[in-house]
């Protein structure tokens, strides 16, 4: 447990991955409850948007809790809500088992996480990952269009990458997460967390995980098989 096999550099994404996305969700809705709360005299905001979400809304959440709540939903306000919700100090932490990996993998491990630069930044510094992963890329320092698929922060990996290493990279969607890695020789590994928000089901062949994982405990002993 967290050891990474021997000759492996791990590569990790961040949302559902390292945490459980849906839990930045409810942070930001705590922290837009207070801001609305106080613009407007209205309650019940950050409940609207949890129960939404709940629900299995994934668009237009701030609409439609505007709506229950009877508060105008322009683009000014909507607009507004969604800066609030990207740019506050999230209220999150590990899993567990992301947790014991990182503390004891001797590294170097890297992270490639797509997303606006300032939200993605503040999970980051939120979850402390500045300390315990070597190489951070979110994509979204480029600006739009080098999100994954994009190959580009894939070979960036490769350029700080030991000499010799292989390439593993641990993410949860394979709608984009898996496709590139494959294609470049990479071990792809899928983590399964239990209310995850994407769909786990990979939409072709070409875009699965060479292996399937509950937590991160799992990791070296699959790879270290699946390598064998």
């Amino acid at each position: 447990m967290g050891r990474a096999a021997p000759g492996w550099m791990v590569v990790f994404d961040l949302d559902d991955t390292l945490y459980l996305e849906r839990d930045f969700a409810f942070s930001g809705y705590r922290h837009l409850e207070q801001v609305v709360a106080a613009q407007t005299g209205v309650r019940g905001f950050g409940a609207a948007c949890r129960a939404l979400f709940e629900g299995g809304a994934r668009r237009h959440v701030f609409d439609r809790a505007c709506a229950e709540l009877g508060l105008a939903a322009g683009p000014e306000r909507i607009a507004q809500l969604v800066a609030g919700y990207r740019g506050h100090r999230p209220e999150i932490a590990l899993c567990p088992d992301a947790a014991r990996y990182l503390a004891q993998a001797p590294g170097p491990l890297g992270l490639i996480t797509d997303g606006p630069e300032t939200m993605q930044r503040n999970k980051i510094s939120a979850l402390g990952l500045q300390a315990l992963i070597k190489h951070i890329r979110p994509t979204g320092a480029w600006g739009a269009g080098y999100g994954k698929p994009h190959p580009r922060a894939f070979r960036e990996m490769e350029d700080k990458a030991p000499r010799g290493a292989r390439l593993v990279y641990v993410a949860d969607n394979p709608a984009k997460d898996f496709v590139t890695p494959r294609a470049r020789g990479w071990a792809a590994v899928q983590i399964l967390r239990p209310g995850a928000v994407h769909d786990p089901e990979p939409p072709g062949a070409g875009h699965a995980a060479h292996l399937r994982i509950q937590s991160l405990d799992e990791l070296d002993p699959a790879l270290a098989a699946w390598a064998a």
